[in-house]
């Protein structure tokens, strides 16, 4: 049996990528779409945990694509949308998701460590987003979500200050996008989660976790699949009217 069968039942016609897919919101993300009938492709530089990831989606029935990319790298990221293509045909949902951070504050950051986390987390929302428009316009319907973070809104007080400024610049990249995809049918919208529990936020002591938790309004940390239930509707087909807006999923912590 090839390692991704062909599909051909109508019902999976559309097809899905999500960057930092292995684990955590992005792995949640994919199960969200591709229990919603979506071929999904988990990209992830980690290649073992987003095999392993998408073999618990699908089972080897050939729904779930893993491709092992770093989203750093130009010609990882255009290779993958080459094999997509081949296989599939080019996504009509993008996710943007995959991010990283090292802690520190704006006096302590290293220039090429600036320099990683902008590529990591910035660059490669403009890059992939450019590399899967084309085929959006083309088709004149497309979704590109881009996860964004409260720590590009007001500034992290965890996370570090290249991290935090690279998710603002998601915000403003969000709406640039989305006023020059809106005539094409393509919607381009982003959601800003905080405080969600996620493997990183496991690693964090309990008492950590219940002091965070304990300045919420909601009182508690978030879910995963809650993010990725927004995500999934903004990729639907009734979505196409809301496109340039950012979505809070914070519990309260950030209210306008």
């Amino acid at each position: 049996m090839s390692e991704f069968p062909d599909v051909t039942a109508p019902s999976w016609a559309r097809v899905a990528l999500v960057t930092g897919a292995a684990r955590g919101i992005g792995a949640a993300v994919a199960a969200e779409l591709h229990g919603r009938a979506m071929r999904v492709v988990l990209l992830d530089r980690d290649g073992a945990a987003v095999r392993e990831t998408a073999w618990a989606l699908d089972s080897g029935t050939g729904t779930a694509m893993p491709i092992c990319a770093d989203v750093a790298d130009v010609q990882e990221l255009e290779s993958a949308i080459q094999t997509i293509a081949s296989r599939w045909h080019a996504p009509d949902i993008l996710v943007n998701n995959a991010a990283r951070t090292v802690p520190g504050s704006v006096w302590d950051v290293k220039i090429d460590e600036w320099d990683a986390i902008m590529a990591t987390n910035l660059r490669s929302v403009l890059v992939m987003t450019r590399l899967c428009a084309e085929k959006m316009r083309e088709r004149r319907w497309g979704r590109v979500i881009n996860l964004a973070s409260l720590a590009g809104q007001q500034g992290g007080q965890v996370a570090g200050v290249h991290y935090s400024a690279a998710k603002a610049g998601v915000l403003v990249l969000t709406k640039i996008f989305a006023r020059e995809l809106a005539a094409y049918g393509v919607t381009v919208n982003a959601v800003a989660p905080a405080a969600i529990l996620t493997p990183v936020m496991g690693d964090l002591p309990q008492e950590a976790l219940d002091r965070t938790a304990a300045s919420i309004p909601v009182g508690r940390l978030g879910r995963p699949k809650e993010v990725a239930a927004i995500v999934a509707h903004l990729a639907g087909e009734d979505s196409g009217y809301i496109t340039g807006a950012t979505f809070d999923v914070n519990g309260g912590s950030f209210m306008r």
